[in-house]
């Protein structure tokens, strides 16, 4: 029978059980728009930006584990997914994106919203392709979904051009397909599983480093075992924390520059470093020459160019990492490492983790995402990037219940609310809630409509300090407080120079209340200590619509401890009186 190449790519998302699409039209997709109307099964998303949709897309692909989708038009359509495109990739996620674009004769020939978004792309993705035959167009999607979910997940774009779209051909779309040269190793070395056990029956000081990769896996359950057979402690990034529950007694806390102390000092004195699904980067890696200097590293990571990339290692493991914790727990033993924990709870028990002045008195992050903790116990929490997102990080309580989304790899600021609304469209049955600082909301705040017309009664908790508080902070402590361009109360009858924010300060730009009220959003705004619960809990009833919580902290709030650039992550500066 002959279709339509539209009709094929309808076709296709059924085959590959799309039901969420998000989509946004334009001249050169308008054809498959056309074959989109009244289809069955594929909810079709509009947003308001393209790159809230594919945020929309990555939260929904990481909060379900399936694969997102997106549909766009060429030009500015595709050019507006580029940063959500890196986004995802840079953390693994699957997504397929597809953009429209000018007929194949038109391309190179400077055509009205005609860009080279292959071109652009092909850097930043696992795969890019144009389809320039209409014969190839089946085995094309097959392949994008297939690549996109295999191995080490990615992001694909499939470039559309409209002549293809248009054109007839045959209806067959293939149900498994073999790319020559993509062979993704998903199998476990057992050689190297004996040499990294060898490791740990002469250990004394060993440690669990859980990256983004274990969560990527689903291997949260078995790692937890895995961790419980062995007695080993475990510490994560901020991509990998929930890969065990947060509350276990083996459960350290984060590494890296705003790590825990106990964390990045267990990792200074550890004898033995068990890396499952990180890349190591300079985040949490600090000075790469003090980093786990006098241990053995061990890696296991399903893309091999990760392994020894950053961090040498002595003993590779290249497999998926479900795989390698499911060998690792055939073959393992339970272990003696009681004086090193003691050891690291005593380290735990003396430097917590805190905001300044955490008292019940006053609104403090560690008092707002306690109060998350306490009101929602089955919920997907997305963050913003920027001291929400770290606070967020050090504070939140993750369970099999509980799974926190965040940009890590590029720190995408804007993230946060467009994938707490995918995250919404793939879970309707849990609370989602999305934690957001002044600054990153209004760089998608135009999906508050999106949110309204399709009846998602997501929770947006801004943190408001008047600051982009990330940078801010920096240039506190590490500028002479010279606030340079990130002070949001400025006006340009403001001295250019201050850095002394008092109540002479101009009224904050935009109300978040007025705001959300004209989008239809309820609305509510926190100023005391008291009124944090009562807020969660009263957006937590209300439904069908997106409920805006502002909450004002301390201006110059900072997120600790920190690690200087530059320096090992045993030199922290702690705040009060544990400055290191």
């Amino acid at each position: 029978m002959q279709i339509t190449g539209a009709e094929l790519f309808v076709k296709a998302l059924l085959a590959e059980q799309v039901d969420t699409l998000f989509a946004y039209p334009g001249g050169q997709a308008i054809d498959l728009f056309n074959a989109l109307y009244g289809v069955e099964g594929i909810n079709v998303i509009l947003p308001r930006h393209e790159q809230g949709l594919v945020h929309a897309a990555d939260g929904y692909a990481r909060s379900t584990g399936k694969v997102g989708v997106c549909l766009v038009t060429s030009g500015p359509g595709a050019t507006n997914l580029v940063t959500g495109i890196a986004t995802a990739n840079y953390d693994s996620v699957p997504l397929v994106c597809f953009t429209g674009q000018v007929p194949t004769h038109l391309i190179g020939n400077d055509a009205f919203q005609e860009v080279d978004i292959i071109g652009i792309t092909r850097s930043i993705c696992k795969y890019a392709i144009t389809v320039r035959k209409r014969e190839d167009l089946a085995a094309t999607i097959k392949k994008a979904f297939f690549i996109a979910s295999s191995g080490k997940p990615g992001v694909v774009v499939v470039d559309l051009p409209k002549d293809i779209q248009q054109a007839l051909g045959s209806d067959y779309y293939p149900e498994q397909i073999e790319v020559r040269g993509y062979k993704p190793n998903t199998n476990v070395h057992v050689g190297q599983i004996k040499k990294s056990l060898d490791c740990l029956k002469n250990a004394k000081r060993p440690i669990f480093l859980l990256g983004g990769g274990v969560n990527i896996a689903h291997a949260n359950q078995e790692m937890t075992l895995l961790a419980e057979k062995t007695g080993i402690p475990v510490i994560t990034t901020i991509m990998g924390k929930g890969a065990i529950p947060t509350s276990h007694p083996l459960y350290i806390g984060n590494l890296g520059i705003h790590g825990s102390y106990a964390a990045n000092t267990a990792i200074s004195e550890c004898d033995v470093l068990f890396s499952i699904g990180v890349r190591f980067n300079d985040r949490i890696t600090g000075k790469v020459s003090e980093f786990a200097r006098n241990a053995t590293i061990i890696h296991v990571d399903i893309d091999p160019a990760s392994i020894s990339r950053n961090i040498v290692v002595d003993v590779p493991i290249v497999a998926d990492a479900k795989n390698a914790i499911i060998a690792l727990l055939e073959k393992t033993q339970q272990y003696d490492f009681e004086n090193w924990r003691k050891q690291i709870n005593c380290w735990k028990s003396e430097h917590p983790i805190s905001t300044l002045q955490d008292t019940k008195s006053r609104i403090t992050p560690l008092n707002i995402i306690q109060e998350i903790n306490c009101v929602f116990e089955k919920a997907v929490i997305t963050t913003d990037v920027g001291q929400n997102q770290l606070w967020a990080t050090q504070f939140l309580e993750l369970t099999n219940q509980k799974q926190m989304l965040t940009s890590g790899g590029l720190g995408t600021m804007g993230y946060g609310f467009p994938a707490a609304l995918g995250a919404k469209l793939g879970n309707p049955d849990k609370d989602v809630i999305t934690i957001c600082g002044d600054g990153g909301i209004q760089m998608n705040i135009q999906e508050m409509a999106t949110a309204i017309v399709y009846e998602l009664p997501v929770i947006i908790c801004i943190l408001n300090n008047g600051y982009l508080g990330n940078v801010r902070q920096w240039q506190e402590m590490f500028f002479d407080k010279r606030y340079s361009s990130t002070c949001l109360r400025y006006r340009k009858s403001c001295s250019t120079t201050c850095n002394t924010p008092s109540a002479c300060c101009p009224e904050y730009t935009p109300d978040f209340i007025r705001l959300a009220e004209s989008y239809d959003a309820k609305a509510i705004r926190v100023q005391r200590y008291e009124e944090i619960k009562t807020a969660l809990e009263e957006a937590k009833n209300t439904p069908k619509i997106p409920t805006v919580i502002e909450f004002i902290i301390e201006p110059e709030e900072n997120v600790l401890p920190i690690v200087p650039p530059g320096n090992p992550l045993g030199n922290m500066i702690m705040g009060g009186d544990d400055n290191d």
